[in-house]
């Protein structure tokens, strides 16, 4: 059964937002500057994207009624995070337009499928393998050899559900700690830096990309993003290439992330997918300060059926997420020139939890 098609809202409807964190949170900031209202669901009542929208419902992803009438109080539907239940987003589709598409989510959720799913476009990734013992394990290691890193195929982000494997490590102890059945092994790729690519794709099939940034980092954490990236313009080309063929094979509408790596080839270099993010994207925060529009504005318009806007990216911009307790020197940022500071307002800084983000625009030299 199909659910409902997307409709064209207009100022004063209202936007569902599965998820409560920092990029709900941003996403219902831009809506509301377009006039938008927004309703969060989620589970956790200290949900920091509860803070600046007047209708939250905290409750868990399997209460049936709860879901139910979040829906009835909406017009669309879209998510902040890819690990929504597909029992819930199965409830909600029928009921409301959910976009992206629900169904995305079955390809993107899983590592082996988003792999397949993107070598069958004929993109380059780097070799994988399907997992699901220590026997599997030992057999995939032979083929792709070593180093290599083993993923849980679903629910892994920020390095976690994964380990890096390398000569004399004890791969069965290794497949013990990952506690799954269901694993992936992918080669270890000796790229020349990571990149990603944020794409809008609206519902007409218009595709709009920002430029391609920079990543560094940080104990599997990304610490530093850095617009544009220091890469030729034929491997920008190609990357935006890249994420524009999967946004129109996934049929998709909003805003995804595609994360590549750039490794040498020959002279020159060529661009690997390492994952699809089918969200609003943390690589993407400095197009908060740095562009015309920003990533949320177009996730916005995309999903509210309205036009795409053509970025313009006002210099070179420097994203720092704040981490932890990097959180505590903030203030640090406040006189920084061309410094905004970005606070997600969660109560408790722990190790590795994203707390804000600082983003730093140098204007391009007048000529």
């Amino acid at each position: 059964m199909s659910g409902p098609t997307q409709k064209v809202l207009k100022p004063g409807d209202t936007i569902g937002i599965l998820g409560g964190g920092q990029l709900g949170r941003m996403l219902a900031l831009a809506a509301a500057r377009l006039g938008l209202r927004c309703h969060v669901f989620s589970p956790d009542p200290d949900s920091p994207a509860f803070d600046v929208v007047q209708n939250a419902t905290c409750a868990e992803y399997a209460d049936v009624e709860a879901l139910e009438m979040f829906a009835a109080d909406v017009d669309v539907i879209t998510y902040e995070f890819e690990n929504v239940p597909a029992s819930a987003a199965l409830v909600l589709a029928a009921r409301k337009p959910v976009l992206p598409d629900y169904k995305i989510l079955e390809t993107t959720q899983d590592r082996l499928g988003e792999k397949d799913f993107v070598t069958k476009l004929g993109i380059g990734t780097a070799g994988y393998a399907d997992v699901t013992s220590a026997q599997t394990l030992n057999a995939a290691i032979a083929k792709l050899g070593l180093p290599a890193v083993l993923k849980t195929r679903r629910f892994g982000y920020d390095g976690k559900g994964q380990a890096m494997l390398r000569e004399g490590d004890d791969v069965e102890a290794a497949w013990q700690r990952l506690e799954t059945r269901a694993a992936i092994l992918e080669a270890f790729v000796p790229f020349e830096r990571e990149v990603s690519v944020i794409t809008a794709r609206g519902a007409d099939g218009q595709v709009v990309c920002y430029d391609v940034t920079d990543n560094e980092h940080r104990d599997h954490i990304l610490k530093v993003s850095r617009a544009p990236a220091a890469v030729s313009e034929a491997i920008a080309e190609e990357a935006r290439r890249i994420a524009t063929r999967i946004a129109d094979a996934l049929g998709y509408v909003g805003v995804l992330g595609v994360e590549m790596f750039v490794v040498p080839d020959g002279n020159g270099a060529r661009v690997l997918v390492n994952e699809i993010a089918p969200r609003v994207h943390n690589s993407g925060h400095w197009t908060l300060d740095g562009a015309s529009v920003s990533q949320f504005e177009q996730h916005i318009r995309a999903i509210a059926g309205w036009p795409l806007a053509q970025p313009l990216r006002h210099g070179t911009v420097t994203m720092t997420n704040l981490i932890g307790h990097d959180v505590d020197d903030y203030a640090q940022w406040l006189t920084v020139p061309g410094a905004t500071v970005h606070l997600y307002g969660k109560r408790t800084a722990l190790p590795g939890r994203k707390m804000g983000h600082v983003t730093v625009v140098e204007p391009a030299a007048k000529p």
